[in-house]
């Protein structure tokens, strides 16, 4: 064998050594299963810097939505649902418990997180969520357009000077936290049958005036810039990204009824084809101290992280409401885990209010 073709053998070997290498690596990345823009690289840095490449990403709307769509065989090894999907998820087979152990920011989670009944683990100790990320859906408003006086309450959203003119998320959760609010449930898992039907009813009112109900930051956000839409309940990152470009929006956190904090996080799923490592790693990564500061900044959220709350420049805590944690999580619904059978309640009755019916 002359000596250029046994070097074309050994590249070759080489180039197909790679190849096949290339392909393992790919086979083992792991799927992540998000809302729209939480693949955000800045969430996970040491992940990537680990591993030299991103996740997988698949995306989903609502939780309902990603709900339906995993009992039907879909495949992935992490999922970012909120407290109040967390125990569905676990009662219908879908979750992996997590190893605690394995996880470097477990007893790191802000304490009033933490102590929410039945969202990090069962009745018997077994740990299913990692919390990220917590936030508000509150009362934003062009304040151009809008005067603070107009939206002292809540029941503003229901308000007939506002027809046209509103917009709510395509999202079971945050309406009837919204109704709750603002017919004077604090509470929503002892919800009694006539409380439900006073918030149905309100919602109702509410879709008189609905321009948009949305699904994602982006559109909410584009509707309130082109001036669409006036007034919305929406996450604290919709402000965020609007003051961003320069458009006159704020949030009225002092309305009567005050506003509704939802924590949200990540879980391991069951028949997921990425390797445990990776995932473990993905988990660290996303509950870094170091993340704390872009996802108050950038996101206006806060992370679940104690110490990295900590550490962020009190100036930006204070910009975004931050500066004294308990007095703003006062005045709010809690939208903490609820009986299975009152959710599937309001998925049913939210989809006839949106329907008109």
């Amino acid at each position: 064998m002359t000596a250029k073709r046994l070097i074309g053998r050994t590249l070759l070997a080489a180039l197909l050594a790679s190849l096949a290498s290339s392909a393992a690596f790919a086979a083992d990345n792991i799927t992540v299963f998000d809302w729209s823009g939480y693949e955000d690289p800045a969430f996970h840095p040491a992940y990537t810097e680990k591993y030299g490449v991103e996740p997988d990403f698949a995306f989903f709307g609502d939780e309902e939505e990603a709900f339906q769509k995993l009992r039907s065989g879909f495949k992935a090894d992490l999922a970012h649902p909120c407290s109040q999907s967390v125990a569905k998820w676990r009662d219908a087979g879908m979750l992996e418990p997590l190893d605690t152990s394995k996880l470097n920011a477990w007893k790191d989670i802000l304490p009033g997180i933490a102590g929410m009944k039945g969202l990090m683990t069962s009745e018997d100790g077994t740990a299913w969520l990692l919390p990220f990320e917590w936030g508000n859906t509150v009362l934003t408003y062009r304040t151009d357009t809008v005067k603070p006086e107009e939206i002292t309450s809540l029941k503003a959203f229901a308000d007939p000077k506002f027809k046209d003119r509103v917009s709510i998320g395509d999202n079971v959760d945050d309406a009837y936290a919204l109704a709750s609010l603002a017919t004077g449930v604090k509470d929503w898992t002892t919800m009694t049958d006539a409380q439900f039907k006073a918030a149905s009813d309100f919602l109702r009112e509410v879709h008189k005036n609905v321009r948009l109900y949305w699904t994602d930051n982006t559109e909410v956000s584009q509707a309130m810039a082109s001036g669409e839409v006036d007034l919305a309940w929406a996450w604290n990152e919709t402000v965020t990204t609007l003051q961003a470009d320069g458009i006159p929006a704020a949030i009225k956190k002092d309305t009567t009824e005050g506003l509704s904090t939802w924590v949200c996080g990540y879980v391991r799923l069951k028949g997921g084809e990425g390797g445990e490592e990776k995932q473990y790693a993905y988990l660290n990564a996303v509950t870094d101290p170091a993340i704390s500061a872009y996802m108050v900044e950038n996101w206006g959220y806060g992370h679940a992280n104690a110490k990295g709350m900590a550490a962020v420049d009190p100036t930006i805590l204070a910009d975004k409401g931050y500066a004294d944690v308990d007095k703003f999580l006062g005045n709010t619904l809690f939208q903490s885990p609820m009986p299975t059978e009152l959710r599937q309640k309001m998925i049913a009755e939210f989809e006839k209010i949106k329907a008109g019916y």
